[in-house]
């Protein structure tokens, strides 16, 4: 089999681990305040990274450390939010939302930087539009956990775009330690002034902040960065678009929820929308997708 078959298997197991994350994380924030478990989460995934390649730390120099801890903020910000929202939501509604990011990208680059807008964007941004009526919108009003995931797509779409214009000569396996500490940091400050810091109260807890920890954090890193070198980069970004369809596939298959038809045909239309600003074109007009590694 050839490389790129494997790596393409490694990025769909990827998408499926991220999928898998919001459904643990749906009933392990139910026993344990989700400060705490994010605290913990990217504690040991932050620390298993540095294990991994210990020499990251020299790379840790004064300005690496100030762009890692502003784009961890920024990617806390977007942490926080989004398990607020899983809180008061479903695992599905909360894949499908933060998928939202991806059309977000290009608008937010447009705003802050001029990068030239293409029409996928805006076909994009139409169907994303639908969608997001479809999946938030419950009778008149957007629901409260609906709204707390839409900032988290911003702050994620924000956070890609900084990682674009902050990352390009640094080491981005050291500049991503140093975004997954911060993010614990954050999360244990909020652990702290809340009630203190409580570790996961069973096994499945543990098991739950073990796997997003390890295999939707630190080893879809690894993977992703590996498959970005030897894959064309928009077919790893078609491929780790399947999170938000895993999401809603894995919550149906444990009986975590139901989906009403409303959600599914909103959900579809989300991702159709980020197939469409994603897919690649041999229009060179139509500007580049940003491609860096995502830090889940």
């Amino acid at each position: 089999m050839k490389k790129t078959s494997w790596a393409a298997i490694a990025l769909v197991s990827v998408a499926v681990s991220w999928g898998a994350a919001f459904v643990l994380m749906k009933d392990a924030i139910a026993d344990q305040p989700f400060y705490d478990f994010l605290a913990t989460r990217f504690l040991i995934a932050g620390l298993l990274m540095l294990a991994f390649r210990p020499k990251a730390l020299r790379s840790f120099d004064k300005t690496t450390v100030k762009h890692g801890i502003f784009l961890g903020a920024i990617l806390a910000g977007g942490y926080f939010t989004q398990t607020i929202g899983l809180e008061l939501s479903t695992a599905a509604i909360t894949g499908f939302i933060t998928g939202l990011y991806v059309v977000l990208v290009p608008i937010f680059s447009w705003v802050l930087y001029k990068v030239k807008v293409g029409k996928r964007l805006v076909w994009g941004v139409i169907l994303a539009t639908i969608a997001l009526g479809l999946i938030s919108i419950n009778g008149l009003a957007i629901g409260l956990g609906e709204t707390w995931v839409i900032l988290c797509a911003a702050l994620f779409a924000a956070h890609i775009v900084g990682l674009s214009k902050l990352s390009p000569g640094k080491d981005v396996y050291a500049l991503t330690v140093l975004q997954l500490l911060t993010v614990a940091g954050f999360s244990g400050v909020g652990a702290l002034i809340t009630d203190g810091y409580q570790a996961p109260a069973d096994s499945f807890g543990w098991f739950a902040v073990l796997f997003t920890a390890v295999f939707a954090t630190a080893i879809a890193f690894l993977v992703q960065t590996w498959a970005q070198s030897i894959m064309d980069a928009s077919r790893v970004a078609i491929l780790l678009t399947g999170e938000v369809a895993w999401t809603a596939i894995i919550a149906v298959m444990v009986g975590q929820e139901e989906l009403s038809l409303k959600t599914i045909v909103g959900g579809l239309l989300m991702i159709a929308a980020m197939l469409v600003v994603e897919w690649p074109t041999k229009n060179k007009d139509e500007p580049p997708v940003l491609l860096d590694p995502l830090v889940h």
